[in-house]
């Protein structure tokens, strides 16, 4: 591959265009709003300028109920010897595609899953895929040398590639990624009117739940629109947790005692699953989810302390796993928790008391 259009220059379009760019590949911008496209060529992603003939890669990165008619204009323009979407729904514009009478043997939809709160050209990064999985949706239609393109765009970008039917797709993000977004969103929404000295309260558990209810609404509206049937599956079954739990709670309230150990054996029931179900969250790389011990850090809130911390981890020779911040209410303090393997949790905790840095367990 050695030129590419990307029509859209939101976050995904434009992180996908800058690792182009960045490669080596010739990368030309298009977008509705000009504005848009210039904003991602000064980042260095492309070039505003239209190609002089036809490219290699056409990649289609506009919201879902848009994908099928841009991508079906590209085709009749003969934009690209390829074309691919990048939209979070693959089955839709596919049956779209079809329906306008546009050839598919030169398309391949995908799909990268990564993402963030925020959108525009300004939030995209080359990195933004590394890692991530890039889900394809070939069909029996299409050419060889389009997978091929597809495949170089994903390697191009450091992420994993996953085939998948493009039906089976859109079940499998209306759970992992589609219905969250609704139940963050739910969870942010009970804050909205609670009392000030609740919200005060907030700790690492709310702003875990609720950090992607920061998203874009006009996007998620899209995306959502766009895949309706599976969420609604989903969300009917967290619904059905949800009235079993509200009765298992009011059987806690009750006098009787009977009432009581089935709500008790209610909310164990729907804890223990949720137990099991995160156990199957993949962990790094993509491996099997392992179990960390936590050294918690108390640190304050000055320029450097975590570029401190980070170095005097690195001097004891163990190797963080991951890490999460939580800030201290009211004070300019707060706790670095440092994810390790179990049997390198006490050599880091010595460590880091020796270089003076007060542990809290």
């Amino acid at each position: 591959m050695r030129t590419a259009v990307v029509i859209g220059t939101g976050l995904v379009g434009t992180s996908a265009a800058l690792a182009l760019a960045g490669r080596g590949v010739t990368v030309h911008l298009v977008d509705h709003d000009p504005e848009s496209a210039r904003t991602a060529a000064a980042l260095g992603a492309g070039t505003d300028e239209p190609p002089e003939g036809r490219v290699d890669l056409a990649v289609v990165a506009v919201p879902p109920s848009h994908t099928a008619t841009v991508l079906a204009a590209a085709m009749r323009d003969g934009v690209a010897r390829g074309y691919l979407d990048v939209a979070s729904v693959k089955g839709g514009p596919r049956r779209e595609l079809e329906a306008l009478g546009a050839d598919l043997t030169p398309y391949i939809g995908t799909h990268p899953m990564a993402g963030k709160e925020r959108s525009g050209p300004l939030a995209a990064t080359a990195d933004l895929f590394e890692g991530r999985p890039w889900v394809l949706t070939p069909t029996r239609d299409t050419d060889t040398e389009v997978l091929n393109l597809a495949l170089e765009l994903v390697a191009l970008c450091r992420a994993v590639p996953v085939v998948m039917d493009a039906d089976a797709h859109d079940r499998a993000v209306a759970l992992v990624s589609h219905t969250p977004q609704l139940i963050s969103s739910m969870v942010a929404a009970r804050l909205q009117d609670a009392d000030e000295s609740a919200v005060r309260l907030c700790g690492q558990g709310i702003r875990d739940v609720t950090r992607i209810a920061a998203s874009d609404p006009r996007m998620w509206v899209e995306i959502l629109s766009a895949n309706p049937g599976p969420v609604a599956d989903v969300l009917a079954g967290v619904a059905a947790d949800l009235e079993e739990t509200v009765i298992a709670l009011r059987g806690l309230q009750s006098a009787d005692g009977e009432k009581r150990r089935a709500g008790t054996e209610g909310i164990r029931d729907v804890l223990s699953r949720g137990n099991a179900g995160r156990v199957r969250v993949p962990g790094k790389h993509g491996a099997a989810p392992a179990a960390y011990e936590t050294v918690a850090v108390l640190i304050s809130d000055r320029p450097g302390e975590l570029a401190a911390i980070f170095a005097d981890a690195g001097r004891s020779g163990v190797n963080i796993e991951d890490v999460r911040i939580e800030h201290a209410s009211g004070q300019q303090a707060g706790l670095v928790q440092l994810m390790v393997e179990p049997s390198a949790a006490p050599v880091l905790a010595a460590a880091l008391r020796e270089r003076g840095w007060s542990i809290r367990q």
